[in-house]
């Protein structure tokens, strides 16, 4: 992969910085430190060694060009001058982010600060009724998975009629606006999710009892895509131009197997290394999300020739070998820390009660904050699978054998926004400027995919409370549900400072 489709984060510039295997390179200290200001830079290692670095501003990534390498110096060897290219690129590939803001335990008080940001504050807590209004609006709009056009286009509609710019349906289904700043950087990507876990039959009509909505995906994440519109139209009500430009982002595919496809699109294709920041507003309450839970799901088909339950009595069974899979995970033991977990969440096969059956089938889901435990798990699942199909392939001596296909149909990556990253610290300051004192916590949400790639993510809370997520009986709160459009209008002008 090319050095400008890389990311980096902030720890290794230390460690190479105290790193002595690179000979007479480690006391120029200050010209590595130099590499992140912007524009092309020519450092010199003696008077015959010289490579250029240029950074992009358009993108998070360095690019790298090593034009030439000569070490004629005596004080430098060979040997050196090998590894010297190498190291380079690698100090760049894992040091401070380009994006990374100054003084960002600061920005929420100092923001606030601003008579026309502190105006969209109190603007987002006056529109906070249009914002509810959204809210029932696009919840009453099927959006099973796979079946997001409809929400998506009545999104899609409102982006516009707010004055948003660049509106579209992208090739898998997003639906994206522009709202400019006075420059195009840093980029901040504002997103929530149209899909829901409901089929397509589900009653998807909202009822109200006071401040209380009840609704198949009211608070997960009609919510969060209301909390965008109020943005909008908070930062338009204020008159504030922000100094980076911001990206509106409904996606498709954040729960399920939708497998977070709308957001891999986004950072693949759609706006691929053209993001500096990432927020996704998804749910009820106020809290914010640093911790990528990532998951794994497999689908597992156990199949054979299928007969008659008494005439073909002595076959081996796949709704057998399916129990016999079940049992094994079930007995799984997996560590409380990192807090790793798995289900056998949806099973299937047969034709009738009296019929050995052909096929059978389960969809497992694994989840961890840690990679490696994941990894780990995987494994377990997989050596689980083929003990099943051979014990009932041994159990039983007639007929043809059972043979087993394991797909794996969602993965997720597990990762972390470090609590010291400069847009948890923002985050952190912004919440604390509101009055709200939160704990950080982790979650399986679109923020998982810019985390893995190394690009600042966190999800927030749109405000509210709310009960039964995943349920067509799930309720939200409207009590002081406007403190969340506070935040993520204060929010969106603080990430969008250098």
């Amino acid at each position: 992969m090319h050095p400008s489709r890389l990311r980096y984060s902030s720890l290794a510039y230390s460690r190479y910085a105290r790193s002595s295997r690179l000979g007479g390179w480690a006391p120029r200290r200050p010209e590595v430190a130099d590499l992140f200001s912007s524009g092309p830079k020519v450092f010199r290692y003696g008077a015959r060694t010289a490579w250029v670095v240029r950074r992009d501003v358009k993108i998070r990534s360095a690019s790298v060009i090593i034009l030439t390498i000569t070490c004629h110096e005596p004080v430098v060897t060979m040997r050196t001058c090998q590894v010297l290219p190498i190291a380079v690129i690698g100090v760049l590939l894992t040091a401070v982010p380009t994006a990374a803001q100054q003084n960002p335990g600061g920005l929420g008080p100092r923001q606030l600060g601003e008579p026309a940001v502190r105006s969209a504050v109190e603007a987002a807590r006056q529109l906070e009724p249009d914002v509810v209004a959204d809210q029932i609006a696009l919840c009453e709009i099927p959006a099973p998975p796979f079946g997001e056009a409809a929400r998506a286009a009545a999104y899609r509609d409102r982006f516009a009629a707010l004055g948003l710019t660049d509106v579209r349906v992208d090739a898998v289904g997003n639906v994206l606006g522009v709202r400019a700043g006075r420059q195009p950087h840093p980029h901040l990507v504002l997103s929530a999710h149209l899909d829901t876990v409901f089929p397509a039959e589900t009653d998807v009509t909202v009822t109200r009892d006071g401040a209380v909505l009840k609704g198949p995906g009211i608070g997960d994440d009609c919510r969060g895509l209301a909390v965008l519109l109020g943005v909008i139209r908070a930062l338009d009500g204020a008159n504030v131009t922000t100094t980076g430009s911001i990206t509106f982002v409904g996606t498709i595919g954040e729960e399920g197997l939708g497998d977070l496809r709308g957001v891999k699109h986004l950072f693949e294709d759609e706006l691929a290394e053209q993001v500096d920041r990432f927020v996704s507003v998804d749910g009820a309450g106020l809290g914010i999300t640093n911790g990528a839970v990532g998951s794994l799901r497999y689908r597992v088909t156990f199949r054979g020739p299928g007969g008659h339950s008494f005439g073909a009595f002595g076959l081996a069974s796949p709704v057998h070998a399916l129990g016999r899979l079940i049992s094994a995970v079930s007995d799984f033991d997996v560590p409380n820390m990192p807090k790793t977990t798995f289900t056998v969440g949806r099973v299937g096969g047969g034709t009738s009660v009296n019929v050995i059956a052909a096929d059978a089938w389960a969809e497992i889901d694994m989840r961890s904050t840690d990679a490696t435990a994941l990894a780990r798990l995987e494994a377990m699942l997989l050596r689980a699978v083929d003990s099943a199909l051979a014990t009932e392939n041994a159990r039983w001596g007639r007929g043809g054998r059972l043979s087993v296909e394991s797909i794996k149909v969602g993965e997720r990556p597990a990762g972390m926004t470090d609590p010291a990253a400069a847009i948890v610290r923002a985050a952190l300051s912004v919440s604390a400027a509101l009055g709200m004192r939160l704990r950080l916590s982790s979650g399986s949400t679109d923020a998982n995919i810019p985390i893995s790639l190394g690009i600042p993510a966190i999800t927030i809370d749109g405000g509210g409370s709310g009960f039964g997520a995943h349920s067509e009986h799930e309720t939200f709160d409207t009590t002081d549900a406007a403190r969340g459009t506070e935040r993520a209008t204060l929010l969106a002008v603080a990430l969008t400072e250098p």
